[in-house]
């Protein structure tokens, strides 16, 4: 069995597990745990060792509660809040660029998320850190014993471990990432009724666009996101025929063999990896919210278009930074 085969195959048996636990335990805003071990299982690079990544799991769900502590701020005193937030972001995404960790995009998703849940209901705090936390536990696990089972060659390990970014580099994208995030961010503290699944597609889009030039950014953004709503449409329409939690499980599963299949490089793809591990996220952010509106009655079509119409704004929105900052970088260049 080839690398990617066993990458491909962890990726769809973590996601099928994360749905089961998620959506049969009936956890708060499942969708949540289902993105944190994608995130983990779409990197390239041998995973994490099961230890570590229980404790690492364990740490920053601890600190992601303590994240309520950011709540008084935000509602007192909101400038001095947004700027604390923004250059913390700013830090992770650096620290992120040079490391390569996964864990960057998760614990950005989450100094995001937490307090903005804080602000709308703190009892959500606990059950988002929560969900976070067994994600990556999930992810971690599914990685361990894969690994385990099939370990990948040690050459070919070092290969497909993701390089580090010159520091010049990196602070240029760790801003883009930002300025991408930041707006989001305050549009969510004014209107929260969308602000889970935004956040996350913001922080997915600001790791993206700094991966991609301006001339294909479009494409790419714009794309992938495209990509999401139409898988998120198809698995909607099979578990309408026949809506059960067996149903969902093996649908996301599907999902994640065809996106893999792409992504790891086991199918012939002119687009980056980043394309498809966004396309399949935001299939899930596109899903899990549509699954929930439709227990409680709410009108999922409407509610779909919404976020849909949302994500694709962001995209553009993404798109214009990269553009912007290039064009200045340019400038600054000739001058």
């Amino acid at each position: 069995m080839e690398r990617a085969d066993k990458a491909v195959l962890r990726l769809a048996i973590g996601l099928a597990l994360a749905v089961l636990l998620a959506y049969g335990l009936a956890l708060p805003s499942p969708f949540v745990l289902c993105v944190m071990t994608v995130l983990l299982l779409s990197k390239p690079g041998p995973p994490m060792p099961l230890l570590k990544g229980l404790v690492v799991a364990l740490l920053v769900a601890v600190v992601l509660a303590a994240g309520v502590l950011m709540v008084p701020l935000l509602e007192h005193y909101a400038s001095v809040a947004l700027l604390l937030t923004a250059l913390l972001l700013y830090a992770v995404f650096f620290v992120g660029l040079q490391s390569g960790s996964p864990l960057a995009n998760i614990v950005a998703i989450a100094f995001t998320l937490v307090p903005v849940a804080g602000v709308v209901d703190q009892a959500l705090v606990p059950a988002i850190s929560t969900a976070i936390a067994l994600g990556m536990g999930v992810g971690v696990l599914v990685g361990s014993l894969s690994h385990a089972l099939f370990p990948d060659e040690a050459d070919s390990v070092t290969r497909s471990a993701p390089p580090a970014v010159a520091a010049h580099a990196a602070r240029w994208r760790a801003a883009q990432a930002t300025l991408v995030v930041m707006p989001v961010l305050v549009l969510a503290l004014i209107h929260p009724a969308f602000y889970l699944s935004a956040i996350i597609k913001s922080v997915l889009l600001g790791q993206q666009a700094g991966s991609t030039g301006a001339r294909s950014a479009g494409r790419v953004l714009v794309g992938s996101t495209l990509a999401g709503a139409g898988m998120a449409t198809l698995a909607w329409f099979g578990l309408a025929l026949l809506p059960t939690l067996w149903m969902l499980v093996l649908w996301m599963a599907a999902a994640a063999l065809w996106s893999g299949a792409r992504l790891f490089g086991l199918k012939a793809s002119s687009l980056p990896p980043s394309f498809w591990s966004n396309a399949l996220v935001t299939m899930l952010i596109l899903l899990g919210p549509a699954i929930e509106d439709s227990v409680v009655g709410k009108d999922v079509g409407h509610a779909s278009l919404v976020r849909v119409s949302l994500f694709i704004v962001l995209a553009l929105y993404a798109w214009a930074v990269v553009w912007v900052l290039e064009g200045w970088r340019a400038s600054r260049s000739l001058a």
